[in-house]
């Protein structure tokens, strides 16, 4: 008999024919997941692309705007400027003339003092001998100078702190040296303030009001020694808390805003606010700008 004649067959491990069925397999889903990956990659890809693509164009688009409105208000402003600075404004109609300086406050408050513009032509409605005509010009002029009022504060509100005061007339006239308000604290970021106001004396022709403002820090982040400031100035209508301020150590602002002015009181606001939020043509200290760049490192 040869040898291995009769002997039985050997059997094959169970891995092992698990692996000769697999092999197939595993080649075919290591296909399959390249085919994925490219497929999803090149899709990613694509869609960055396509999403650069559309920032590059919404970019363009927005430039082009801007552009455009720059444009738009630097023509703008050039010929209403024109209207008042040119020969023989004073000749022009007072409706023109508050046509003018409306179009001015409602679109460059941010950016100009226009205290100038108003108050040249209140003396010129103020000349005016037709009462009602006065009155009615008069209005409309103080008009405009709230909604300018208004829309700032609604910004500076949103950064900053205020508090309210009323001054009461006959009180004020029997006052010589002054009528003392009730103290106020505004805190602006991690600075808290405190504001005496003395209100000296009212104009009830030109509703302007005179005050001395005093501030001071109360709170342990800043110096204790630090000099309040003291200072007195007139407030009327036409003095916009975004121009019309007072410069505080570390970047801040603070206005004295006057809201109402009839025969018996007067309703003032008072507004603490970061510097940042000041009108365009505020720029911060040197000193200042480095002082932020520090702390925003630390």
């Amino acid at each position: 008999m040869e040898e291995g004649e009769g002997t039985k067959p050997v059997k094959k491990d169970k891995w092992e024919i698990a692996r000769v069925l697999l092999e197939p397999v595993g080649g075919l889903l290591t296909a399959l997941a390249v085919a994925l990956v490219g497929f999803f990659g090149s899709r990613l890809i694509q869609q960055q692309q396509q999403f650069d693509s559309n920032f590059r164009l919404y970019s363009e688009l927005m430039s082009k705007r801007e552009e455009s409105e720059s444009s738009l208000r630097k023509d703008m402003f050039k010929s209403i400027i024109d209207s008042f600075l040119k020969p023989g404004m004073q000749n022009s109609s007072l409706d023109a003339q508050l046509l003018n300086i409306e179009l001015l406050a409602y679109n460059f408050h941010e950016s100009l003092n226009l205290k100038p513009l108003f108050i040249q032509l209140e003396k010129s409605i103020l000349s005016l001998k037709n009462s009602t005509e006065k009155k009615d010009q008069l209005d409309r002029l103080e008009r405009v100078a709230h909604e300018v009022t208004r829309k700032q504060m609604l910004s500076l509100e949103e950064a900053g702190d205020k508090f309210d005061r009323q001054i009461d007339l006959d009180s004020l006239k029997l006052s010589p040296g002054g009528l003392v308000l009730e103290e106020g604290s505004l805190t602006v970021k991690t600075s808290t303030r405190l504001y005496r106001i003395v209100a000296l004396e009212a104009d009830p022709r030109t509703k302007n009001l005179k005050v001395r403002l005093e501030v001071r820090t109360i709170n342990d982040s800043l110096p204790e020694n630090e000099t309040p400031n003291i200072v007195e100035f007139w407030v009327g209508f036409f003095d916009f808390p975004m121009i019309d301020n007072t410069r505080l150590s570390h970047d801040q602002r603070c206005a004295v805003v006057l809201m109402n002015f009839d025969e018996y009181s007067i309703d003032i606001s008072v507004l603490g606010f970061p510097g940042s939020h000041a009108s365009l043509r505020e720029k911060p200290y040197f000193d200042e700008i480095i002082d932020n760049l520090r702390k925003g490192t630390q």
